[in-house]
Formats: C-alpha cells, structure tokens, sequence
C-alpha cells in the first residue's frame, strides 16, 4: 500500500506540469512596449513621462527614500486600482507592467505604504496599433 503513495505523487506532479503549460513573455509583433522609470522619495513621486501609448507600459519603480514604499496607476476616477507595485524596500527596485486602454489614469506613489500617498498626477495613455482590447 506505501508504494502507491509516491507513485500517486509523481503521477500528480507530472500532471500539474503538463497543464501550467508553457507560453513566451515576449509580445506580439509590432506590440507597443513603452518603458518609464518612476522614482519614489520620502516626499516625491517622480514619473518620467506623463504620457505612453496603449498596449504594453512598464513602469521600473526605484525607492530612494528611506522606508518601504508602493507605486499605484489609478484609473480616471482616481479610486480604482489598474495596477501597483507594492513592498518596494528603501534602495529596491521593482517593475509593474500592465496593458493599458487609450485613456486617463493617476500615477502616485504611498512611502510608509499608509495614508493617502503622495504625488498624485496625471497620466494620458495615448491611441496605439497595440491598444488591448479592453
């Protein structure tokens, strides 16, 4: 009876891998792959662009300041979440990439990750041939 246990669990394990399948990072031809770096201090949210075309945006967030910090892209009511980046050490970098619609967003960072944040601005994605269909 013990050895169908280890037989069981090969047998399962072999079958979780077979279904998590195997897909490439890498976008589809002609995809729009706009890079920003987002620069987040004590007392500013520092983003290097106010505006990307739709399709893939990476935002690299580096904490220059001294305590944990996140990184929120909002949506136009400047309440909704579209993405963040969170638990971003003092010195750390970390990216969030997200597919964004042609729109308006709000970029703001949270040092300390409490209160309201700081450095709420605004954020254009423009048209693009590589616009998700959202």
């Amino acid at each position: 009876m013990r050895a169908r246990f280890p037989l069981l669990g090969l047998a399962s394990a072999a079958g979780l891998l077979a279904l998590t399948g195997c897909v490439p990072n890498a976008g589809t031809s002609g995809a729009s792959h706009a890079s920003l770096t987002v620069d987040s201090s004590a007392t500013a949210c520092a983003v290097s662009a106010a505006e990307a075309p739709a399709g893939s945006v990476r935002f690299t967030v580096t904490n220059s300041g001294d305590q944990v910090t996140e990184f929120y892209l909002l949506a136009e009511d400047g309440l909704r979440i579209v993405g963040e980046a969170e638990n971003i050490g003092p010195g750390l970098s970390r990216n969030l990439v997200v597919q964004l619609a042609a729109g308006h967003y709000f970029t703001a960072c949270k040092p300390g990750m409490t209160g309201d944040g700081i450095g709420k601005a605004d954020f254009t994605v423009t048209e693009s041939d590589a616009a998700p269909n959202l």
